[in-house]
């Protein structure tokens, strides 16, 4: 797995028992998870199909850095399939694991569409 984004816990990012607001890192990671898919298709209109379980695993502080990292588990016909991780990079605790984001790319019509890509 590689991580290529960071993000900076800063005040804004916390919730009312002052660690990170989890809708946040999610935010943060539905975004760079679409940035990987795009750039593994090199396809640009692509939709969050599908999230499975979200595990949070330790809490995430003001002025910590969260490393998010994917990688690519299944490409199906016009889908890719990603695993992410957050981790707290100064001491690489997970902090979030989801197994499976569905990613499918779409055409115009926006309907399902083949992407030409093999892994």
């Amino acid at each position: 797995m590689e991580y290529r984004s960071r993000q900076l816990v800063k005040p804004d990012d916390l919730n009312a028992s002052n660690t990170l607001f989890g809708g946040r890192l999610l935010a943060w990671i539905d975004e760079e998870a679409v940035i990987f898919a795009m750039c593994q298709l090199e396809y640009k209109n692509i939709v969050t199909a599908h999230i499975s379980t979200v595990n949070f695993e330790s809490k995430a502080f003001q002025g910590d850095i969260i490393e998010i990292g994917t990688e690519v588990i299944k490409l199906g016909r016009s889908s890719i399939t990603i695993r992410c991780v957050a981790r707290n990079k100064t001491t690489q605790k997970t902090i979030l694991t989801i197994d499976e984001i569905v990613f499918v790319c779409v055409g115009e019509d926006g309907k399902a569409h083949p992407h030409g890509k093999s892994l």
